[in-house]
């Protein structure tokens, strides 16, 4: 009976969580809070996924960058049918989107990451061994698929299912990483196709992709958060705007944000291939226009950095209406710039820093209103209209300067981002005018 009660008070003075009350010493709490911090999963997932998503991104999305030349003038097919394979990818983004969000939702970002991973390199290698146009097509679509597996919106929808307390922050730290994807693999392709050419350099990027993104996806999504770990009073948005939207609420929020990004979409659709020959019919001479339009990706860094350092304790909102505001001013300085190189490098980087937050806006916006349950469907529902209009808009641009000139086409570049600022700001409107229940 002594030894019983011996027992228990030695238990009891050093805490249930000792395995052996006898030979445990008690855990000073410094030392319990660093153990915490070792097991919290955080920073292991955002490092794993953030460099997962350079590598994922500069060897499929953006690797006609540097060898969409090569491929034409190797298989002698028009540079247009060899980007019109990108469309079709974007195309079949679009299209598997919403089912890809509920898959993440139902059976867990890792296997859906990592499936998408070996999608892209058994796509990289497909392409690299094609002979035929249609060939080329039919690959890119597979490729499509395979990256909305695997890129930026799986991959939001991961951290949020990691640390679900603390998802804005981890996708703001994520998409630091991705500012450098095409930076570092344009450079790094260039090398291997002088090397090697295109063919054996994409051999090359689908091995990449299974020893680097595979494991770092899979490893890197192999712990989540303690449910004990949920701290809402770290994010003052959400604790000042009460519970996520449900119902009539929920849907016409989801349609206000889904036309907010839509509109975005489009200027950002034409960036992505068009910024080159925008700065060109500014006025500059073609070297000068590639070393301006180089400085995107570092204008695109700062602004996530600014967002992190001074965006945090705003609402994801107010950081939308931010970065959405500063879009149409930068294109009417490209506009009104007569070829000087200052206006048309402060364009540059006003529209880039915008663009790098914007891409946080599109995954924190969502998880303030919505909530971490069931964002992956959420995040797939919204992409679909997003994917298919990034997928149209450089075609419909190029169609509007061949008929009405590149001074009305820019024109429509700075109507479609007013467009896009007036819904956020009605959409803001809305939001802080409705019903408190």
């Amino acid at each position: 009976m002594y030894l019983g009660w011996a027992a228990r008070a030695a238990h009891d003075k050093v805490g249930r969580s000792d395995p052996d009350p006898f030979m445990a010493a008690p855990i000073p709490p410094q030392a319990a809070q660093q153990g915490a911090h070792a097991r919290d999963p955080f920073l292991f997932a955002v490092t794993a996924l953030g460099l997962a998503q350079i590598t994922a991104w500069g060897t499929s999305y953006y690797c006609l960058g540097v060898l969409a030349g090569p491929i034409a003038a190797d298989t002698g097919w028009s540079r247009s049918h060899v980007y019109f394979g990108f469309t079709l990818a974007l195309l079949a983004m679009g299209m598997v989107s919403t089912w890809t969000g509920r898959a993440i939702d139902r059976h867990g970002a890792r296997g859906v990451m990592s499936v998408g991973t070996l999608l892209v390199s058994a796509g990289l290698l497909a392409l690299a061994r094609v002979q035929s146009e249609a060939a080329y097509l039919a690959v890119w679509i597979f490729l499509g698929v395979g990256m909305r597996l695997c890129l930026y919106d799986a991959a939001f929808a991961a951290l949020v299912q990691v640390v679900p307390s603390r998802g804005r922050r981890a996708i703001s730290y994520l998409t630091l990483f991705g500012a450098f994807a095409s930076t570092v693999f344009w450079v790094i392709g260039h090398f291997l196709d002088e090397a090697l050419g295109w063919r054996d350099t994409l051999v090359i990027f689908a091995a990449i992709n299974l020893a680097v993104c595979l494991p770092l996806n899979w490893y890197g999504l192999g712990r989540r958060e303690a449910a004990d770990a949920l701290r809402p009073s770290e994010d003052p948005a959400r604790a000042r705007d009460g519970p996520p939207l449900e119902g009539r609420a929920r849907t016409l929020a989801m349609v206000l944000f889904a036309l907010v990004m839509s509109l975005n979409a489009f200027v950002f659709g034409v960036i992505s291939v068009q910024l080159v020959p925008l700065l060109e019919g500014a006025g500059l001479a073609t070297a000068t226009a590639v070393w301006v339009a180089s400085m995107k990706g570092v204008a695109q860094f700062g602004g996530r950095v600014i967002e992190i350092v001074f965006g945090r304790n705003l609402h994801a909102i107010t950081v939308a209406r931010i970065a959405i505001g500063v879009v149409p001013i930068a294109f009417a300085l490209l506009y009104l710039s007569s070829g000087q190189i200052a206006i048309i490098v402060a364009f540059t980087l006003f529209m880039g820093a915008s663009q790098g937050v914007i891409t946080i806006v599109r995954g924190a916006v969502p998880l303030t209103l919505f909530g971490p349950n069931g964002y992956g469907a959420v995040l797939g529902m919204l992409a679909t209209p997003i994917l298919l209009v990034t997928a149209a808009s450089p075609t419909f641009f190029a169609v509007v300067i061949e008929r009405w000139g590149r001074s009305t086409a820019e024109v429509m570049l700075i109507v479609m981002s007013a467009a896009s600022w007036v819904a956020i700001e009605a959409m803001t409107r809305w939001y802080e005018g409705r019903p408190r229940v």
